[in-house]
Formats: C-alpha cells, sequence, structure tokens
C-alpha cells in the first residue's frame, strides 16, 4: 500500500514535469520561429530593395531582374564545372 503512494505521487511529479516542459518548449518554439519570420521578412526587403535600385536595368521589373541575376548564377555555376 506504502508502495502504491509512492507510484502515484511519483507519476504525478513525472506529469508534472513533462507538462511544464512542454509548455517551455512551446514557448521557446514559438519565439524562435517569430524572431526567424522577423529576420527573414527584414533580410528580403533589404534584399528587393537592393536589387530594385543597383542591379535592376531600365524597365525591368524586380522579379524579372531576379530571374536574370539567377540565370547568371546558374550559368556561371555551369562554366565553372567543365
Amino acid at each position: 500500500m506504502e508502495k502504491n503512494k509512492i507510484v502515484e505521487a511519483n507519476e504525478k511529479i513525472a506529469q508534472g514535469v513533462t507538462a511544464g516542459f512542454q509548455k517551455i518548449q512551446d514557448a521557446v518554439t514559438g519565439t524562435y520561429d517569430r524572431i526567424e519570420d522577423g529576420v527573414v521578412g527584414a533580410y528580403e526587403k533589404v534584399e528587393n530593395a537592393f536589387v530594385e535600385r543597383y542591379l535592376a536595368k531600365d524597365g525591368e521589373t524586380l522579379e524579372e531582374a531576379k530571374a536574370r541575376l539567377k540565370g547568371q548564377d546558374t550559368r556561371k555555376e555551369t562554366e565553372a564545372e567543365a
């Protein structure tokens, strides 16, 4: 009988610790995701502004400039491998 009480108490403690850990893990992961989204969003804004201002040719849209630049990168990689 005494052993059952100890086992039950131990199980309750284990459940409490597991639930607490899960809450902390969810909070940390959620915070990381929000920070990551903010950083990636800020980087994309800076990248788009740079491409639009310095790398786009006259009359070229942002998407067209990015596609052209990406095409140049793949062409350079192909030439380097040959």
